[in-house]
């Protein structure tokens, strides 16, 4: 026999190598499936985040926009510019764009609730409402455990209804809100929003549903004041 003669791989050989070569594609396709599990773990909680921060701005550009111009309900009774309770607020807000001037009034009605933990927006095609008038809701975000919402009188007194039982005129707006937004994920997320000074009556009623296009008032001079904080952060 010819001692340099070539030897080949034995069957049991070729075994051992392709179980090695299993066990080590094993390994490395669960580190890769990690990998792209926590990335898109990451990009799904990014996403969450970034529409809560949506949601955060736009419920303080809402509220910030707040005038005192009364609306009528379904039944032709008016409504103060807003009226609130622990869990919802309506009111009357400055800014609905109309970029192609169309006869109808730069405010828009709009409200805030939490149905079923899913935190919602409505808006109302007019101000003064008709019989079949509804609002248009539109959910934001759900898996909210809990939507509050507290409201700062002259006097420095926070009450969880407005207008306050103290209120002396119903459609004065409070001083300030406090919003507090609690998820799973997240946790709560409180603020406290000044109110602008109350707007002229005179031009926070120009221009309604259904006539010409509304001048947009102008505040007074807003005096720097020091907001209270809320009494033990609780309800």
């Amino acid at each position: 026999m010819n001692p340099l003669r070539a030897r080949g791989f034995t069957l049991i050989e070729v075994l051992v190598a392709l179980v090695v070569f299993a066990v080590m594609a094993g390994l490395a396709y669960g580190g890769l499936n990690a990998v792209a599990r926590t990335r898109n773990e990451l990009a799904a909680r990014e996403d969450a985040f970034r529409g809560l921060m949506r949601i955060v701005g736009m419920l303080d550009r809402d509220l910030r926009e707040a005038v005192a111009r009364p609306v009528l309900d379904v039944n032709g009774k008016p409504l103060p510019g807003l009226i609130g309770t622990a869990g919802t607020i309506e009111f009357t807000r400055l800014g609905f764009a109309n970029p192609q001037a169309e006869p109808r009034a730069n405010l828009e009605r709009v409200l805030y609730e939490l149905d079923d933990k899913n935190l919602k927006r409505g808006r109302y095609t007019v101000l003064d409402r008709a019989p079949s008038t509804l609002p248009q809701l539109t959910a934001l975000r759900g898996e909210v455990t809990e939507f509050r919402l507290r409201y700062l009188d002259g006097n420095n007194r926070w009450s969880e209804v407005w207008p306050s039982l103290l209120a002396t005129d119903p459609n004065q707006p409070p001083r300030a809100i406090e919003w507090r937004i609690v998820t799973p994920d997240y946790g709560e997320i409180t603020q406290v929003i000044e109110l602008v000074s109350p707007w002229p009556q005179s031009g926070a009623l120009q221009g309604g549903p259904s006539g010409g296009p509304a001048q947009t008032p102008t505040p007074g001079p807003v005096p720097p004041v020091k907001l209270p904080p809320p009494p033990g952060g609780s309800s």
